[in-house]
Parts: structure tokens; C-alpha cells; sequence
């Protein structure tokens, strides 16, 4: 009798009339429930979702020209190709390379799209191939590609014998030494110019001199030595410059400084920005004034430049992108497609249909 009291005591029964341990037990099924369903959430966290997030991103990507950054660089311009040549430092800011450790890796033709940063080549030997906005050039040796940044671009080959450098930088490099305004000098940098620029052969070894010696900064660029490189590629340009027949930038205004960061602007916020007052709004001045300084320096309306960029992205758009004509209305200024196709025709004589026929 004492013995069955105390077990008793030790499994009182509870109010629905079972002992603790059945309580227990009947709590079992629930508890391996909930571990399967804490399973299940981290599988669906750290499995399932990194790659349904990573197909929706792809979707994304699919309805604009993509914008190539230091994340996505590699597998953009080498896919799954494993190689033990190093890349990329883990700055966004600056790159260097000499082509011919890189061509024969490149998974040519590169499809349309946008960089943050300015990017130059410099072929010794060779030839390439490449867009900027809708027209493509071909460059070969002792001549430069420029390419400003967010141009739309794509690149349909580089000759397996070609031999020089690729080199890109981020504005940021200046804007530490207040020196990015310099960059306004160089009219081959800007985003209507011609990208090809030819150098007389007497400039090739001292241009070489300073791809080589950015080439040795690079493995240990940080943002201590940003001026240095700031200046070494300030060099580079201004030996591009002289040696070739460009004609030297005018000094630049105000008028033309509100005009150039219009014009960047419109490459950067033309999905986001439908408006020359959005535009004026970002700048802080008024529309009427934007409007006079557009005009003084390039004889066009601010509205005029609002709709080549619009036409620009449209004629992208078109070609490269699986988007029917109403979805590029839509993403281009909440256009309805009638609208769209009247506004497309008033710019360039033609229906977004017609285009596109005529681009095939």
C-alpha cells in the first residue's frame, strides 16, 4: 500500500483523469510534429526560398536591360566556368586585367545590358566587336573602346589573338579627392560621343607604362591609395586625349553641368522617372530652368532629350527583351499601348511593330 501511494503521488492524476506520464505520452506525436515542421522551416528558408527569391530576380532581370555589378560579374561574363585565375578583388570600385589572361574564357557574344561603372579596352593586338546603345563599332590595334556608365551595351567577340587591357572604375575613386569633375575633360566619356578612339603608335609604350603600373596597384587597392589610381587613370585619359585627334572639351558651366547630370540621370531613373519635373525635382531646380540650360547647350528641349532616352530604351526593349509592346508601355511611363505606339510613331516614323520587324 505505501508503495502504490506514493506512485500515485508521483503520477497524480490530472482533470481529465490520466496520470502524467500518459499526459506525456499523449504529448508525443505533437512534439515530433513540431521538430518536423522546424525542419521543414529551415529547408524552406535556406533551400527553397534563396532560389525561388533567385527566379523571381531572373524574371525581374528579364524586363529591363540587366545591370551588370561586382556580385554578378563573373557569372555574367564567365557562366559556370571553373578556373583558378584570380578575378575580381573584393572592390567594386576598380579592375584591371590584361585581355589575353581573360578572352579565351569570356562566353561570347556578352547579351545586352548596363554597368555601374565607366569601362575602357585598349587592343595591342587583335580585334573586337562591340555595341554601344544600338550601334555596334569594331576597334583593332592601337585603338580604345570608352563606354560611360549605365550605357546599354553588349559585346559580340574579342579575337582569340588579341592582346591589351580592360579596365573599369567606379566615379568613387575621384569623388574622394574631389577630382570626379575632371572626368567632364574627356568628351570620349560621354554618353553620345564615339567610343572608338584611335592613338598615334609613338603613345602606345606610355600609355602600356601606366596599364602596367595600375596593373601592380591593383592587387592591394583599397581606399588608401584611391588618389593614386585616381590620378594614374586621370593620366591614362589625358594621354588618350593628346595622342589622338579628339578635340578637347570645352570648359563646362553651370548650364552644361545641370545638362550632363541630366543626361545621367535619364540613363539611371528612365523606368522610375516619367517626367521632366520628376527630373527637375531630382536636380532641384525648377522645370523652366532646366529646360534653358538644355537648351543653351545642346539646341534641344529638355522634353527632347526625355524622349530619345524613352525611344532608346523602347528600341532596347524590343529587341532584347521578351516583353510585348503593352508590358514596355507600362514599365516606360504607365503608357496605354495605343499611346504608346502613337508616341513611338511621332519619334520615329514608324509603329513599335514595324520596328520590330525591321530589326529582324
Amino acid at each position: 500500500m505505501p508503495c502504490l501511494r506514493l506512485l500515485s503521488l508521483r503520477n497524480p492524476p490530472n482533470p481529465n483523469g490520466r496520470t502524467l506520464s500518459e499526459s506525456a505520452l499523449c504529448l508525443i506525436p505533437k512534439v515530433i510534429h513540431f521538430i518536423e515542421f522546424i525542419y521543414f522551416y529551415r529547408y524552406l528558408v535556406k533551400v527553397i526560398r534563396p532560389g525561388f527569391i533567385s527566379r523571381i530576380d531572373q524574371m525581374n532581370n528579364k524586363e529591363k536591360i540587366l545591370l551588370v555589378d561586382a556580385q554578378i560579374a563573373i557569372d555574367f561574363h564567365f557562366g559556370s566556368i571553373k578556373w583558378k585565375l584570380p578575378l575580381f578583388t573584393d572592390n567594386p570600385f576598380f579592375h584591371i586585367n590584361k585581355l589575353e589572361d581573360y578572352v579565351g574564357k569570356i562566353k561570347f557574344p556578352l547579351p545586352p545590358h548596363r554597368k555601374p561603372v565607366y569601362d575602357l579596352i585598349f587592343l595591342t593586338k587583335g580585334k573586337s566587336g562591340r555595341y554601344k546603345g544600338m550601334k555596334k563599332y569594331e576597334f583593332t590595334k592601337n585603338q580604345f573602346f570608352f563606354l560611360p556608365a549605365y550605357q546599354i551595351t553588349s559585346h559580340e567577340y574579342i579575337s582569340k589573338n588579341a592582346k591589351g587591357y580592360y579596365l573599369h572604375f567606379n566615379t568613387e575613386i575621384f569623388a574622394q579627392s574631389s577630382l570626379h569633375h575632371e572626368l567632364e575633360k574627356f568628351p570620349f566619356l560621354n554618353f553620345i560621343a564615339d567610343p572608338v578612339v584611335t592613338i598615334k603608335s609613338t603613345s602606345v609604350e606610355s600609355v602600356l607604362h601606366i596599364f602596367r603600373r595600375l596593373a601592380e596597384i591593383y592587387p592591394n587597392c583599397n581606399k588608401s591609395n584611391y588618389q593614386l589610381i585616381a590620378y594614374y587613370i586621370l593620366c591614362l585619359l589625358e594621354e588618350v586625349r593628346s595622342s589622338s585627334n579628339t578635340v578637347p572639351a570645352i570648359a563646362k558651366n553651370a548650364s552644361s553641368q545641370i545638362v550632363q547630370h541630366f543626361q545621367d540621370m535619364l540613363s539611371q531613373q528612365i523606368y522610375q522617372k516619367h517626367s521632366v519635373t520628376d527630373f527637375a525635382d531630382m536636380l532641384h531646380i525648377t522645370p523652366n530652368h532646366l529646360n534653358k540650360c538644355v537648351k543653351k547647350i545642346t539646341g534641344k528641349s529638355s522634353q527632347g532629350l526625355l524622349n530619345e532616352m524613352l525611344i532608346f530604351e523602347a528600341k532596347s526593349l524590343l529587341k532584347y527583351s521578351p516583353l510585348q509592346i503593352a508590358e514596355i508601355a507600362h514599365k516606360l511611363g504607365n503608357l496605354s499601348p495605343s499611346n504608346f505606339t502613337r508616341f513611338f510613331k511621332s519619334q520615329t516614323g514608324m509603329s513599335p511593330k514595324e520596328y520590330l520587324n525591321s530589326a529582324d
